[in-house]
C-alpha cells in the first residue's frame, strides 16, 4: 500500500472510532501526497461534519465534487450535511438529484432516495416524499439499514402497513441498532400496543446512552448553564410557569419516564405542578436531556436555539393551550 492510500485508510479508521484530531491529521497528509485527491477532502468534509464545522464539510465535499464530478459519495455526504443540521432543503435536494444521475446499483439509488425524501419532508413537501417512497426498490434490502430508512419513510407518512415489517425486521437485523427499536417503539404505541411499545421504547432509550455524545458535546457544567439561560431568557409570561430554582439535566429520560409514557427521545420534561396560594400561576420543575437536544441540535451553536424552541412549545402546549394534544418534546413533535 502506498503512502497516500495508508494515510487515507488510517484516518477513516480513526474517524469511525471517533478520534477526530487524528482523523482530520491523516487526511491532511494525504492532501499533501495528492493536492487534487478528491477522496481527501471527502475525508476532511466528514471529520468536520463530525467535529460540527459544517461549513467547512460543505466546502470539502464541494472541492471533492468539483475535482471529481462523478463522485457520488461526497455528493451525498454533503446532501446529508445539507439536510440536517444546515436545513437547506433545495441545496440538499440538487446533490440528491445529481448523485440519482449517477447511481449505478440499488444501494446508491436508495441513498439517495432516502435522502431526498427527508429533504422534501423538510420542506412540507409531503406529497414529493411520497412520489419518491414509490420509488424506492421493491427489496429485499441488501443493506440492512435501508431496511429501517425506508420503514421510517413510510412511518412519516402514515403508512403503518407497510412501516411496520420493515422496523420490525430492522431490529432483527441490527438488534443494536437505537433508531430501529425507537421506530418499532412508534409504530407499536400507534397500534395501541402499549406494552411492547414501552419495551421498544426502553431498549431504544438503553442503546442511546451506549451511545459516544459527538465530540463537540458541552460539558455537563456548560450544558446546564445554557439550559439557564435559556429559562431566564424567556418573555416573563411563559418564564413564569418554570420553577428557575428547579432546573435538572439529564443525558436521557430515566427508565420509570419512559415506562410511564414519556418518548425516550423527549428533548425535556415540565413535571410537579403546583399552583401559586396567591393565585398566580401554576409552576413546574424543569427537566432538560442533553443527549437528545444535542442529537438534535447537530451542532454546538444550534444547542441554544434547539432548546428555547422546544421549551418555549413546551410550555405554551402544556399551560397555555392545554386543551390542544400535547406530549413532551421530542424529535418528531
Amino acid at each position: 500500500m502506498d503512502q497516500f492510500s495508508a494515510h487515507l485508510d488510517r484516518g477513516w479508521d480513526l474517524a469511525q472510532r471517533g478520534d477526530t484530531q487524528g482523523a482530520e491529521l491523516s487526511a491532511r497528509r494525504a492532501l499533501e501526497l495528492d493536492a487534487q485527491s478528491p477522496e481527501a477532502h471527502n475525508l476532511l468534509g466528514y471529520v468536520a461534519a463530525l467535529q460540527g464545522e459544517f461549513d467547512d464539510a460543505i466546502e470539502h465535499y464541494a472541492q471533492a465534487v468539483a475535482l471529481d464530478d462523478t463522485y457520488l459519495e461526497a455528493m451525498l455526504n454533503a446532501a446529508e450535511v445539507y439536510l440536517h443540521p444546515l436545513g437547506e432543503f433545495d441545496e440538499a435536494i440538487q446533490m440528491c438529484d445529481q448523485a440519482l444521475d449517477l447511481a449505478e446499483n440499488d444501494d446508491e439509488f436508495g441513498d439517495a432516495l432516502l435522502l431526498k425524501f427527508d429533504a422534501l419532508l423538510g420542506k412540507n413537501d409531503v406529497a414529493g416524499a411520497r412520489a419518491v417512497c414509490e420509488r424506492f426498490p421493491a427489496g429485499p434490502f441488501e443493506n440492512p439499514n435501508h431496511v429501517l430508512l425506508v420503514g421510517r419513510a413510510f412511518y412519516e407518512l402514515g403508512d403503518l402497513e407497510r412501516a411496520s415489517p420493515l422496523v420490525e425486521e430492522a431490529t432483527r437485523l441490527t438488534p443494536d441498532n437505537a433508531e430501529a427499536w425507537y421506530y418499532l417503539g412508534l409504530v407499536l404505541d400507534e397500534r395501541e400496543q402499549v406494552l411492547e411499545a414501552t419495551r421498544a421504547f426502553l431498549r431504544s432509550r438503553d442503546l442511546d446512552l451506549d451511545l459516544s455524545p459527538p465530540p463537540w458535546s458541552l460539558s455537563p457544567e456548560t450544558f446546564a448553564a445554557t439550559a439557564r439561560r435559556v429559562v431566564e431568557g424567556l418573555a416573563e409570561q411563559l418564564r413564569a410557569f418554570v420553577r428557575t430554582d428547579e432546573i435538572y439535566v439529564a443525558d436521557v429520560p430515566g427508565a420509570e419516564v419512559v415506562a410511564d409514557g414519556v418518548d425516550p427521545r423527549a428533548l425535556l420534561l415540565l413535571e410537579g405542578f403546583s399552583a401559586e396560594e396567591d393565585g398566580s400561576s401554576p409552576t413546574a420543575r424543569l427537566f432538560v436531556y442533553q443527549r437528545n437536544v444535542e442529537r438534535l441540535a447537530g451542532s454546538m451553536d444550534a444547542v441554544e436555539a434547539e432548546l428555547r424552541t422546544a421549551l418555549e412549545r413546551e410550555i405554551i402546549g402544556t399551560f397555555v393551550e392545554p386543551d390542544h394534544e400535547h406530549t413532551p418534546q421530542g424529535p418528531l413533535n
